[in-house]
C-alpha cells in the first residue's frame, strides 16, 4: 500500500483528508508547523522527507484565511505560500522523484470576471484584486507541476475546489472561509440575544459551497486512483448561494430570526463564482454531494460546544 504524507495533516482540510485516509487502511503521517516542520524551510523539509519516504503527497498546507484576512495580509500570503510551493516541488525532485503530489486549488485562481468557470478558461484573464495574493499562487502552483514534469518527470494531481465550509479544529474568524464565519458569528449573536445580524458586503455575491469532507474524499481518492492530472479539474456541482441566501438559511436551521444589516464597506469579491461540472461527472458521474443544509447542521453540532 502507498505511504501517504499529508502536508498540513493538522488543518482545516488536511485533519478530514488524514481521518478518511487512516480509515480507508492507510498510515497517514502528518507534517506542519504546529508539529514542528515548517515547510517554508527547504532544509527541514527535505530531511522530513528523506525520512518518510512517501508515495503520495497530498498538499493540504496554506496560509490561507477569508476575503478580508488575504487582502489585509498579502504580502505573508504570498510569500508563505509561494515558498512552500518552491520548497515543496524542489525536495521532492531532490529526495523522492518518485513520489505523486497531490494539489486543492481555490476557484478564487480562476479569471475574477468568469460567472461560469470552465477548466479551459481558468487562465484567461487575472484573478479578482481581493484575493490576489492567493488566488494567484495556485497558478504558480501549476506552472511548477508543468515545469517539474517537463524536465524531472515529477507527477502531479490538480483539483479546483470552491468555498469549503464545515467542521475545523479552530474558531479564528480571520482564517476562517466565508460560510463558517457566518455561522460561528450568527451562533454567537444568538447566544447574545443581539437583534441585529451584520453580513460583511452586501450580501450579494454568489458562491459555490463545498462541505470540506467532501473536498477530503477527492484528495484521498486520488492516491490510488488518479495517476497524473496537471491541467486542474473541478470539483463542482454547479450551483450557487449569495451570501444573503446563506445567512437566511443558517438563520433557519438554527431558529434564530434575525435582522441584517450589511457593512457595505467590506469588500464583495467577484460578484459570481459558479464551477462548471461537466468535466467532473464526465469522470464521477456517481459521486454525491453533500446537501448544503445538511453540511450546515453538520458544522453548527461541532461548533457548539465550543461556543459553551
Amino acid at each position: 500500500m502507498n505511504k501517504v504524507l499529508v502536508l498540513g495533516g493538522t488543518g482545516f482540510l488536511g485533519t478530514q483528508v488524514m481521518r478518511l485516509a487512516r480509515e480507508q487502511g492507510y498510515d497517514p503521517v502528518s507534517l506542519s508547523r504546529g508539529e514542528g516542520t515548517d515547510i517554508r524551510n527547504f532544509d527541514q523539509l527535505s530531511a522530513r522527507l528523506a525520512e518518510i519516504k512517501p508515495d503520495v503527497i497530498l498538499n493540504c498546507a496554506g496560509h490561507v484565511g477569508n476575503v478580508h484576512y488575504v487582502t489585509k495580509m498579502a504580502g505573508d500570503v504570498i510569500h508563505d505560500n509561494v515558498q512552500m510551493a518552491i520548497n515543496l516541488y524542489r525536495a521532492v525532485k531532490d529526495v523522492v522523484p518518485h513520489a505523486k503530489i497531490v494539489n486543492p486549488f481555490g476557484n478564487c485562481s480562476y479569471p475574477g470576471s468568469a460567472d461560469v468557470q470552465r477548466e479551459t478558461q481558468w487562465q484567461d484573464g487575472p484573478v479578482h484584486d481581493s484575493v490576489l495574493a492567493f488566488g494567484f499562487v495556485k497558478r504558480v502552483q501549476h506552472t511548477l507541476a508543468e515545469s517539474y514534469r517537463k524536465q524531472y518527470g515529477i507527477k502531479t494531481v490538480n483539483w479546483l475546489v470552491c468555498n469549503p465550509y464545515g467542521p475545523e479544529n479552530h474558531i479564528n474568524l480571520d482564517k476562517m472561509h466565508a460560510l463558517n464565519g457566518i455561522i460561528i458569528r450568527m451562533m454567537r449573536a444568538q447566544q447574545n440575544g443581539d437583534k441585529t445580524f451584520e453580513i460583511w458586503g452586501t450580501g450579494t455575491p454568489i458562491r459555490e459551497w463545498l462541505y470540506i469532507t467532501d473536498a477530503a474524499r477527492i484528495m484521498v481518492h486520488s492516491i490510488e486512483h488518479v495517476a497524473e492530472q496537471t491541467h486542474p479539474v473541478n470539483v463542482a456541482k454547479k450551483q450557487g448561494y449569495s451570501i444573503k441566501e446563506i445567512a437566511e438559511l443558517v438563520s433557519k436551521i438554527l431558529e434564530y430570526p434575525v435582522e441584517f444589516v450589511y457593512k457595505t464597506d467590506m469588500p464583495d469579491g467577484a460578484p459570481v463564482k459558479i464551477m462548471d461540472d461537466a468535466l467532473f461527472r464526465s469522470k464521477y458521474p456517481d459521486f454525491t454531494f453533500t446537501k448544503l443544509e445538511d453540511g450546515i447542521r453538520e458544522t453548527i453540532a461541532h461548533f457548539k460546544p465550543m461556543l459553551v
